[in-house]
């Protein structure tokens, strides 16, 4: 089981959060995930922005912040007996994150392996906290630093996994504590390469951390906990008649988390898939919710069965100066540059005859993502051959998912039309081969007008309930 920064976001919570740990291990061996409490992870950011910058003052001003939190859910989490230990072990994580913020102060610069020790410090003192209150009720636990279970390459910001060698590693060193009924509280985000560099695992990478420790562990089930009841049909924000899906395939949900939606992590779902380890994303805050199931494959009736969006995006067009250049090989360089970037590519839509294309990108990394295409393209920008890159920020994305659009003739007619009486301009569209999705790009004031258009026009919360 995974829990959220919301589901660790105070005393209050943890001690939910250990109530369900209490109930499930009655019945079976259980490892939990961590993440930090909310909000943490963006102060240890800060943190280190600031001694990039050479506000000391400002650090330490956060560190006491930092400090003064994980004491004060220390007092209220724990009885008197167990306060002392929890406290000695927050100061000693909390003057790990110093040494790295003074190492920080001292370059000027954001080293990414320290930024990776950094800010997975979060999620260490959320798993000493609530293994400290296990123990303490009587449920024998111990906190895990993922960094000694999840091998990884040295992608540092956003690690991928090594499966062998990480389930060589949780089978010797989780197994054992299982095997003696001791439930191991593991920190999320984080693992470290095989000669012991600390990595962390980019956006979401809590939820990729537990699965990635369900596929080692050969677990039966992933139980996700969030603040939402599942998976559903919509933004309930945008569409008040949004429902939550009793079950989706592991393609919907990827789907739909690459598309926005705050559930999983895009990446969470591939190690799970070959070995159908079903998923469930459950609410901590509502626990009379059955939540949504992730399968392989169900029985639903044809069509689209979700919408989701995206607002801070950006749309990046591409266009050669005459016909004569190669489009193609404009466009290689071009996806090559994002790569050295690690950008993700939310969706491209390209013209055969201009041989222009465009595509999106998140917000934050739109910065790298221009100067690395101006880097790489530079040539043709300097002699003409390429016309100025065009950036547009005021759009949205929007995403209509569902295994059942495969086939379903005259869906994507119905979605544009639906959009078009609501007087929306579409101004980009792309849909894969496989039929599972059709991203359509539009104005960002015209996002909420389109997903209530095709939610109501996809019938998405009468379908649900079939």
């Amino acid at each position: 089981m995974k829990f959220g920064g919301t589901s660790m976001g105070s005393a209050e919570r943890m001690k939910i959060a250990a109530d369900i740990c209490r109930q499930q291990k009655a019945t079976r061996p259980v490892v939990i995930v961590v993440s930090a409490m909310s909000k943490v992870t963006d102060l240890l950011i800060n943190t280190l922005r600031h001694a990039e910058g050479g506000d000391k003052a400002g650090v330490e001003t956060n560190i006491e912040a930092l400090r003064k939190r994980h004491e004060d859910t220390c007092r209220e989490l724990l009885p008197p007996a167990a306060q002392t230990e929890a406290m000695v072990g927050i100061n000693a994580l909390i003057a790990e994150f110093q040494r790295i913020t003074g190492g920080v102060l001292m370059l000027g610069e954001r080293p990414p392996r320290s930024v990776d020790e950094a800010i997975a410090m979060g999620e260490r003192l959320s798993a000493l906290l609530i293994a400290a209150f296990l123990d303490s009720t009587g449920i024998k636990a111990k906190a895990i630093n993922a960094a000694t279970v999840i091998v990884t390459d040295a992608v540092f910001g956003n690690a991928t996994p090594l499966m062998d060698p990480t389930r060589e590693k949780a089978q010797s060193i989780l197994m054992p504590l299982l095997a003696d009924d001791v439930l191991p509280v593991v920190t999320g985000f984080n693992g470290a390469t095989a000669d012991g560099r600390p990595t962390t695992l980019g956006r979401g990478g809590s939820d990729f951390s537990a699965s990635i420790l369900a596929a080692a562990l050969d677990a039966s089930e992933l139980w996700i906990w969030t603040d939402v009841d599942g998976i559903m049909t919509a933004d309930p924000r945008l569409v008040k008649d949004a429902v939550v899906l009793s079950e989706v395939t592991y393609s919907e949900a990827a789907e739909l988390a690459y598309n926005g939606a705050k559930v999983l992590h895009p990446r969470t779902l591939a190690p799970l898939v070959q070995k159908e380890i079903p998923v469930w994303s459950k609410n901590s805050f509502n626990l009379a919710a059955p939540g949504t199931k992730i399968v392989t494959t169900i029985s639903a009736p044809g069509g689209a069965r979700a919408v989701t969006s995206m607002a801070n995006v950006a749309l990046v067009s591409v266009e050669p100066a005459s016909a004569e250049i190669s489009g193609t090989r404009v466009m290689a360089r071009a996806l090559d540059a994002l790569s050295m970037v690690n950008a993700e590519v939310l969706t491209f839509s390209s013209s055969s005859y201009r041989q222009s294309f465009c595509f999106l990108v998140r917000k934050e990394e739109l910065s790298a993502v221009t100067k690395c295409l101006e880097d790489g393209l530079s040539l043709e920008l300097a002699h003409g051959y390429l016309k100025p890159i065009e950036v547009d920020e005021n759009v949205g994305l929007l995403a209509i998912v569902g295994e059942g659009m495969r086939g379903a003739a005259g869906l994507a007619g119905r979605i544009f039309t639906a959009v078009s009486r609501e007087k929306v301009n579409i101004i980009a569209i792309a849909q894969g081969s496989s039929e599972l999705t059709i991203n359509i790009v539009v104005r960002r004031d015209d996002v909420e007008k389109a997903v209530k258009a095709i939610h109501a026009e996809c019938r998405m919360s009468e379908l649900a309930s079939f």
